[in-house]
């Protein structure tokens, strides 16, 4: 996998000053080798990709993924950004789902993502050929995105699929705002399921009413079988960036809460209960003040949740 890795970063180098057509060429075929190359079986996969009819959640923010795994389109009139891009195979359903709310993927201007697993970063590569977008993400994420398709000091290594590469990509910082337009997308460096995990946070306004958005990457303290957070050699400061990861949810600003499992944030929960309590159509606008999709604890409740999870994890390691 690596070699294929190193082989198709020299090939993206070179096609680019060959010209734009060779270059997507390039750029597709070493995505469906490193994609193709160390895929691993996924149980689970068929099930997130169920079909999702999309829908506002709220202002300018839609949903736009397969029904297992969020994809989050964030409008403008001067274009659109898109977080996660699920699996491989979501990407024709994504793509769909943007143009059934009336946009288009060529007006998604920036693609950004939570952390570099198969299940919410496999379609970027594709998105970005399909869009033009720019792609922005962590130090780390970078690395994985652009060279190896998976990382070696992820607690995962050897579980996960690799992503298929991305031709190019942005490095942000911690704290660093986006802009699209008005619209204006902040990082918050959340790692711990990954050391590149990130969370994002922007406004969305409804009838003058503006509420604090944040889509929260996973915090769930899951490895590979022979992976300890205490004393990873790959990854020793795991405890640490998690306890900074939780700190931020308890934290940060936080209306309307989306992660990218949407049961970790009872998403459908929210959706049933905004249909049945308000006889509302998700896809449609104006959800009346008591919107079941609202809910200022739900960031600190998630933190409180995911704690619980890493002190059963620690205290199973501490056992063994």
């Amino acid at each position: 996998m690596h070699r294929i890795a190193r082989t198709c970063v020299e090939l993206l180098k070179t096609t680019r000053r060959s010209g734009l057509n060779l270059a997507i060429t390039a750029s597709l075929l070493c995505g469906l080798m490193s994609a193709q190359a160390a895929r691993l079986p996924c149980r689970q996969c068929a099930t997130w990709n169920i079909p999702q009819v999309p829908f506002r959640i709220y202002g300018n923010t839609y949903y736009v993924g397969p029904h297992g795994l969020s994809s989050i389109l964030v409008t403008s009139s001067a274009g659109h950004v898109l977080i996660d891009g699920a699996l491989p195979e979501s990407v024709p359903q994504i793509v769909a789902n943007i143009r059934t709310l009336g946009f288009r993927i060529e007006d998604v201007k920036l693609i950004v993502n939570s952390h570099a697993h198969f299940d919410h970063a496999g379609g970027v590569a594709e998105l970005q050929r399909l869009s033009g977008a720019r792609v922005v993400v962590s130090a780390w994420t970078s690395e994985v995105m652009t060279k190896t398709g998976v990382a070696r000091n992820d607690p995962q290594y050897g579980v996960v699929s690799p992503i298929a590469l991305v031709a190019h990509v942005e490095t942000l910082s911690d704290n660093e705002t986006f802009k699209v337009g008005e619209l204006a997308v902040t990082a918050h460096l959340t790692p711990g399921h990954t050391p590149g995990g990130t969370s994002w946070t922007w406004k969305s306004c409804e009838a003058g009413n503006c509420l604090d958005m944040v889509y929260a990457d996973s915090l769930s303290p899951v490895s590979a079988d022979g992976f300890k957070f205490t004393g990873s050699r790959e990854y020793p400061n795991a405890i640490q960036d998690f306890k900074k990861s939780f700190s931020f949810l308890r934290t940060t600003p936080c209306d309307i809460l989306l992660t990218p499992h949407p049961e970790a944030s009872s998403l459908w929960d929210r959706v049933e209960a905004r249909r049945t309590h308000t006889q509302l159509d998700p896809t449609k606008s104006d959800p009346p003040a008591s919107d079941p999709m609202v809910d200022s604890s739900a960031c600190r409740h998630l933190a409180d949740m995911f704690e619980d999870k890493l002190r059963g994890r620690l205290a199973e390691e501490a056992a063994h």
